[in-house]
């Protein structure tokens, strides 16, 4: 990965051997291939245990997942030295952090019980209006102002949703509010973010922030789980002796967890921002068309539509954003 970085990185362009350049095209091809492999199988496997499954415990699957997240955080970190470790520096940030891991929860736990309620390709279409929430967060939180032309690109975000919802066969009003929920608390959480370790002494990257939220996650998530969830043991022990793949089926779910958050820090690392850009809105469109044909989830063309006006308004927003800045 170093060399990779340091060749990436070096102005001489041309001194690159083609053998060289087809090596780091073959890596990054290979890199979002994984990319794409653990976001869309995370959230398949999270629909698929969660509504088709019986497994209805979304508390307990958000802990599951974030203490994969913990483990091989610290296993990659500390042993596998994948990223340098930062350390904290003051009880003031991990207090910053402390408030972003509740806000991260918040919305994986949101996401999670929306999964019970609303087919994958609803769920990807409301989750897609993030940039919009997080336009909202940043003009409200800290006063930053965007060109006109910019917030005229997110009129066709919010109006595709609109329509889809219309349109939706399976929408469910109680899985909506915390779709909605959980993709304006991860706006919150990027806007957050961006004021709480603004300081250069205090930013971390994704790998070490996530060292770091996860545990703190965990730390929350288990009193919820108890008081809101108090049969899960029970239920889980006995689904495990009925059926064995159960366990195969969680620890895979969980790792994969892990496994979209460290190949997404390498996808950004490797790549431009314009290209992840893009990456990032075929993405959603993939899941969409992979979650149909698997769930089998009726669709219509007024839902398809809304879609992608959705769509298309993220990749105009994203387009002027860059534009005048």
């Amino acid at each position: 990965m170093a060399v990779l970085q340091s060749s990436s990185s070096s102005s001489g362009q041309s001194s690159i051997s083609p053998s060289s350049a087809k090596k780091q095209a073959l890596f990054i091809v290979s890199l979002v291939t994984l990319w794409y492999s653990s976001n869309i199988g995370v959230l398949l496997l999270n629909k698929f245990l969660l509504s088709n499954y019986g497994f209805r415990f979304p508390i307990f699957l958000t802990m599951c997942h974030m203490s994969a997240c913990a483990i091989f955080s610290y296993i990659s970190i500390v042993f596998l030295k994948v990223v340098p470790l930062q350390t904290l520096k003051s009880r003031q940030q991990l207090l910053k952090i402390s408030t972003l891991s509740v806000v991260f929860c918040a919305s994986v736990v949101g996401g999670n019980i929306s999964l019970r309620y609303l087919p994958v390709s609803f769920n990807q279409a409301v989750g897609a209006t993030t940039p919009f929430f997080t336009a909202v967060f940043a003009y409200l939180m800290t006063f930053k102002r965007e060109a006109w032309v910019t917030y005229f690109a997110l009129v066709p975000v919010v109006i595709g949703v609109v329509i889809a919802s219309g349109g939706e066969p399976g929408f469910h009003l109680f899985g909506f509010i915390m779709c909605i929920s959980a993709t304006a608390a991860r706006a919150f959480k990027s806007v957050l973010q961006g004021i709480l370790l603004s300081s250069d002494g205090e930013k971390l990257n994704s790998m070490n922030l996530l060292l770091y939220m996860s545990p703190i996650a965990v730390f929350v998530l288990v009193p919820a789980v108890i008081v809101m969830e108090p049969d899960v043991l029970s239920y889980t022990l006995a689904l495990g002796r009925k059926d064995k793949f159960m366990w195969l089926l969680l620890i895979l779910n969980s790792s994969l967890a892990y496994s979209a958050n460290l190949t997404n820090f390498l996808v950004t690392k490797h790549t431009s921002a314009l290209t992840l850009q893009v990456l990032g809105n075929a993405k959603g469109a993939v899941a969409v068309v992979i979650s149909i044909f698997i769930f089998r989830n009726p669709v219509t063309f007024i839902g398809i539509g809304g879609y992608t006006i959705t769509v298309l308004g993220v990749v105009a927003y994203g387009e002027t954003k860059r534009r005048f800045r």
